[in-house]
């Protein structure tokens, strides 16, 4: 499986191939008539949650469409406004970083009788935040409590493994190596606290190769993840093959149906959950060429001309390193609340 990409970039006019659910994404909600504001005003369009992303299209011209990844999200509020046009209304405000460009959208509800609003989104994203441990490393990190792990919401351990020597010293280190449906992790016997937390999503791969201590197990983080090469002692031999054997079969699976942590519960105050299935197909889908793309990216862009983060630079004013200010602007202007003449 190609690594997940859509929770961590922001994308514009995607063709309808990546705008399709990939293994393991799910439809958590959708809404239907809501404007993209900044980019598309006055077009209706169908905003779609999922638990890696926030998609939009357009009803009229579906090509018109943007992918959001819940991993670029900075910040995001719902408010109420009210419009000539739309009335009193509800919209929602995100600003996303993406490949160092901030971006900002605003999407605005015309159906004013939709109780739901923007509420779905909202708490999709904190269970986004609150779940890093199903999809990404973690070194030295409190998953482990009185030598027991702290078991995830959606996750069965199938092998509890002591004596496992972690060979990422000259001296090496004993400790407990766990399998779980999600990751492994393994946390030394003297220090609970010196431990790894590794999702199958982020490995590259699993094998048994020879080392200075014999044969090992060796397995390797994808590139998103650093790259890392683990080392595990496991003896005897037989049990070493039984562990790759298991952890390479625990990792298949997950592969071929991915578990990305990212669950929302329906309150009582909402209506049920909308009938998600099939949500593309009332679209007649027509693929447009690269160089026929309608929105303007400069629309969303939350400092406009701004396309890179400008270099820190050392404020003697404030004693610590900031962004540097843009042209025209001081650091004093941007403090003011009531501006001076």
């Amino acid at each position: 499986m190609a690594l997940t990409y859509e929770d961590r970039e922001v994308n514009f006019d995607v063709s309808f191939s990546e705008m399709r659910l990939r293994l393991g994404e799910k439809v958590i909600d959708k809404l239907d008539n809501i404007e993209d504001t900044k980019g598309n005003a006055g077009d209706r369009g169908r905003l779609i949650i999922t638990n890696l992303r926030i998609l939009w299209h357009s009803m009229i011209s579906p090509r018109v469409n943007l992918s959001i990844g819940l991993n670029t999200i900075i910040s995001i509020n719902t408010k109420i406004v009210n419009s000539k046009t739309k009335g009193t209304t509800h919209a929602l405000h995100l600003l996303t970083i993406s490949n160092g460009t901030r971006y900002e959208f605003i999407f605005t509800n015309l159906e004013q009788d939709n109780m739901r609003h923007f509420t779905s989104v909202v708490g999709v994203h904190k269970a986004f935040i609150t779940s890093k441990l199903y999809r990404e490393l973690k070194l030295r990190g409190g998953v482990v409590h009185n030598k027991k792990l702290k078991v995830l919401p959606l996750e069965q351990i199938f092998s509890n493994i002591h004596g496992v020597w972690n060979l990422s010293s000259d001296q090496g280190s004993l400790g407990t190596f766990i399998v779980s449906n999600i990751r492994f992790v393994w946390f030394a016997d003297v220090n609970e606290g010196f431990n790894i937390s590794l999702p199958y999503l982020q490995i590259e791969s699993i094998k048994i190769r020879d080392s200075k201590f014999g044969n090992a197990l060796v397995i390797r983080s994808n590139e998103r993840s650093g790259n890392f090469i683990l080392g595990f002692k496991v003896d005897p031999e037989e049990k070493l093959h039984n562990l790759l054997k298991e952890l390479t079969s625990l990792y298949t699976v997950y592969m071929n149906n991915p578990i990305y942590g990212v669950e929302y519960k329906w309150s009582l105050q909402t209506s049920e959950a909308p009938q998600t299935s099939n949500i593309f197909n009332d679209l007649e889908i027509v693929e447009d060429p690269k160089d026929e793309i309608s929105n303007t990216i400069s629309a969303y862009l939350a400092d406009e001309g701004h396309e890179k983060d400008r270099p820190p630079v050392y404020s003697e004013e404030l004693g610590l390193a900031i962004e540097s200010v843009k042209e025209g602007f001081s650091l004093k202007k941007l403090w003011e609340v009531i501006p001076t003449y």
